[in-house]
């Protein structure tokens, strides 16, 4: 009966994919097309399937097992995703995309480009809202390696310049390159989301030709517009854009401040933090403490010398001058629970005093002011700086032994 018919295709179909899938996590890419073989077949004399659900999986399987397989050419990929594409319709810009992405990953520059302007050209009835998505990603990637022409055009200028040649064509396809990235680079980052890779480039082609007021207006709405998702990155370019052209530290902080709130642990806060202590207001100073703490919560930072050079600074300044001790105490009481075992244990003095002398010496201070001379850490590092006479251990043992009052009102 047809219903017979319907529910013992329905079963061999998934036991066919149930293979398909078990070959493809074992890596046998031969025995996973064999079988891809017989669901295409099966599904060519079926009139009954639907013509939606196969030929996504069709796709995107096939697609797989020749990446992998190892009699696959590009010639044989080409094929199969041209293929592909007139399917269903509904996909063709997705795999257009797609196939553009393989063909870069080849090194098939050209091929990409040529193959993302055909996919630009395509109409099929009235354009939905997906498929103007589709469409200006497609428009955004053209764009992409139009940028990376005007990169290898302005390259070739350059060195020419340097040798007093000039080359009329290679300026004029430099600044036509220009042109058509600008234009569909600029369409594709107005619309919110994660565009970082798009607008680097764009504020690249903008720097260089001097548009400062469009760069910066750019990266401004690329970080604050709160229609687009919180990204570290975009604050990330914005305080690179605007060390670059030396704005005021005001402008530098107040960007990196943003970050921090984001992103405590980014590299970057060895800067807010340098910024911050150079600073003559008080509320400053204490918020550049508070930052080179919260970095070293993370394992990231365990073994950052210069941010252990920045906490041992600060420390060694307020421990000296005998103000604001209450600020360590503050920081410290959140952290005494767990940083001695994290951070000052003697297993870990020993690899960094084997690994890194300068670590274990910013780390030995910090641990000596916060934890006392009876501290594990700072006794083991400042024996062996001792030991081995370098003079400067000499002088950490003594600071911190004549300071160690300081500990008892830290630790309450």
């Amino acid at each position: 009966s047809s219903h017979e018919h319907k529910l013992n295709f329905k079963k061999s179909k998934e036991a066919c994919l149930s293979y398909i899938q078990d070959a493809m996590l074992q890596k046998q890419w031969k025995r996973a097309a064999e079988f891809l073989t017989f669901y295409m077949e099966s599904l060519e004399k079926d009139s009954s399937t639907e013509s939606m659900g196969p030929s996504e999986i069709i796709w995107r399987i096939g697609t797989e097992i020749l990446c992998h397989h190892s009699r696959s050419s590009m010639k044989e990929f080409n094929s199969f995703i041209e293929q592909m594409k007139t399917s269903g319709v509904k996909r063709y810009l997705k795999v257009c995309l797609e196939h553009a992405f393989h063909l870069l990953c080849n090194g098939l520059i050209d091929e990409a480009y040529q193959n993302l302007s055909l996919a630009e050209s395509w109409r099929f009835g009235e354009q939905t809202a997906i498929q103007d998505k589709e469409m200006k990603l497609i428009q955004a990637y053209r764009g992409l390696l139009d940028y990376y022409s005007w990169s290898k055009q302005k390259t070739i200028l350059l060195q020419h310049g340097q040798d007093g040649f000039e080359d009329l064509s290679v300026e004029q396809e430099m600044h036509s390159c220009f042109r058509k990235a600008a234009v569909n680079l600029k369409e594709v980052i107005k619309i919110p989301g994660v565009w970082d890779q798009f607008v680097k480039c764009y504020v690249d082609v903008m720097e260089f030709y001097g548009d400062y007021k469009e760069a910066r207006q750019v990266l401004n709405e690329y970080a604050y517009n709160s229609k687009f998702p919180a990204n570290p990155n975009a604050h990330v370019y914005l305080y690179q854009f605007l060390k670059r052209h030396g704005e005021s530290r005001k402008s530098l902080m107040s960007t990196l401040k943003i970050l921090h709130d984001i992103v405590p642990s980014h590299e970057l806060m060895i800067d807010f933090n340098t910024m911050l202590q150079k600073s003559k207001k008080r509320k400053k100073r204490r918020l550049g403490l508070e930052v080179i703490f919260a970095g070293l919560d993370y394992a990231g930072w365990k073994e950052n010398v210069k941010a252990w050079s920045c906490l041992a600074r600060q420390v060694k300044q307020i421990v000296i001058s005998e103000k604001h001790l209450d600020w360590i105490k503050q920081e410290w009481n959140s952290r005494k629970d767990w940083w001695p075992a994290f951070h000052f244990s003697r297993y870990l003095a020993k690899r960094n005093w084997q690994e890194n002398e300068s670590l274990s010496y910013e780390k030995a201070l910090v641990a000596g002011i916060l934890l006392g001379k009876d501290c594990k850490y700072f006794k083991y590092v400042s024996h062996q700086g001792c030991k081995a006479q370098v003079k400067r251990f000499r002088i950490l043992k003594k600071f911190v032994n004549k300071h160690n009052p300081v500990y008892l009102r830290i630790s309450g």
